[in-house]
């Protein structure tokens, strides 16, 4: 069997066998097929796809590439929730320990910031010395004392994705519905989770940019989790703005430590206390998600969740002082007001476009060995439905390197669209399936 045969069989759009497949995913795993070869199959199936059949099998070859851990010393169900990727989305910060600090058990392997999205992990070590490399053993010392442990992919856990999601990056492959699913689904079912919650993201800003894109996404990875034995709910998201007043990675912890001390915008509490409530029902720490949003919103106000999120931190390596008192955090040298150039009401802002600034900036990566800036980042003031007046500040930008600045204004320009009457803001949350 020849790599050659079955990237030429793929780009002709002819369906794959279990036993190609297989083939391929040993060769990633096993380092013998090279980069040029694995970019040229990612982007035959970008533009071919892959049928259902195809999907589950490249799931379950990466899965299988690696070590799946055995969580059984933990009797109750274990939930993890995982997010497609935005601009802002820093809910899995603060959602995972409110939903830890209501008894649910979550062993979570999260990814670093994937094109203009930004990641947990990036996030996570923004805190001063948080471990998110810890050994398997570690990681589920953690889970079993604190009920919660978020990791970042070990060399043992689904070995190929860690691969393909590097080449994936960088060659503008990363929008393919079979990958998305199969790098996702083989990280979580090797947590040895019970059930998932997913947060797909739809809008400009996320890699599914319509409904009907999301939904089949959403549908597939049920389908996965389905004939692994694992409950999955997808719940579709608005990402047609960025998340919340914060892009980057120490902003994004600050605006999350927002959240669990009963503060923060008003779209990310939202969303956080959603998520929350539904990785407590699937646990049967809740009847009803009406229960479960009471919970969650009790927990906020009695800050469980805020010394969930404390113990998971101490637990990691993590300096917790920062929790108290974010100045703590590393600060940016310098840092640049961008202001309204027209006046109105926003209309839109570009979630990619400020992604991707933020990007430039430092806060994610434009070459796969690019270090991250965790101080870098946007601030922004206004949101979609504001009303502005010209040189009215719009947002705020971070950064240590002062030849970015020029450039991420002119993106931020191109960013912002205004218009005379105010307009109607989208539900955050579009629809659920399950």
């Amino acid at each position: 069997m020849r790599v050659y045969d079955i990237i030429k069989k793929k780009r002709d759009g002819v369906e794959l066998s279990g036993e190609e497949i297989s083939f391929f995913i040993k060769g990633v795993t096993s380092g013998s097929i090279p980069d040029c070869q694995i970019s040229s199959l990612l982007m035959a199936v970008y533009f071919q796809g892959m049928t259902e059949e195809e999907t589950a099998a490249l799931t379950r070859e990466m899965l299988y590439s690696g070590r799946v851990l055995d969580l059984n010393s933990i009797k109750d169900k274990k939930i993890d929730k995982h997010s497609t990727g935005g601009v802002g989305d820093k809910i899995t910060l603060a959602a995972a320990p409110l939903a830890a600090s209501c008894g649910v058990y979550i062993p979570m392997i999260a990814g670093r910031g994937l094109g203009h999205t930004g990641g947990t992990i990036d996030k996570l070590e923004s805190i001063p010395g948080f471990r998110t490399d810890l050994t398997l053993e570690e990681f589920t010392r953690q889970v079993e004392k604190t009920g919660i442990s978020i990791i970042g992919q070990t060399g043992e856990i689904a070995p190929a994705d860690r691969r393909l999601y590097a080449i994936r990056d960088i060659t503008a492959t990363v929008e393919s519905i079979p990958f998305i699913t199969s790098s996702i689904m083989s990280k979580k079912l090797a947590e040895g989770i019970d059930a998932l919650v997913l947060d797909i993201k739809v809008g400009s800003g996320a890699f599914m940019k319509n409904q009907d894109d999301a939904r089949k996404l959403a549908k597939t990875m049920i389908e996965i989790g389905k004939g692994m034995g694992k409950k999955v709910i997808a719940v579709l998201t608005d990402m047609n703005q960025p998340l919340g007043m914060a892009v980057g990675n120490s902003l994004e912890v600050i605006e999350a430590i927002d959240v669990l001390n009963g503060k923060g915008p008003a779209d990310v509490a939202e969303l956080t206390v959603e998520t929350s409530a539904w990785m407590l029902l699937l646990a049967g720490k809740a009847d009803s998600m009406a229960l479960g949003r009471q919970k969650i919103r009790k927990a906020i106000k009695s800050r469980s969740g805020l010394k969930k999120f404390k113990e998971m931190v101490a637990g990691q390596g993590g300096i917790t002082d920062v929790i108290d008192n974010p100045s703590l955090f590393s600060s940016a040298r310098y840092s640049e007001t961008f202001a309204a150039r027209g006046e109105g009401f926003i209309s839109g802002i570009d979630a990619e476009r400020v992604g991707i600034a933020a990007m430039h900036l430092g806060a994610g990566r434009i070459k796969v060995d690019d270090r991250i800036d965790h101080a870098a980042g946007i601030i922004l003031n206004k949101k979609v439905g504001d009303q502005v007046r010209i040189n009215e500040e719009l947002a705020v930008i971070y950064f240590n390197n002062i030849s970015k600045r020029d450039p991420t204004i002119k993106m931020l320009e191109n960013a912002f669209s205004f218009c005379k009457d105010k307009v109607e803001t989208k539900p955050l949350i579009i629809e659920v399936l399950n």
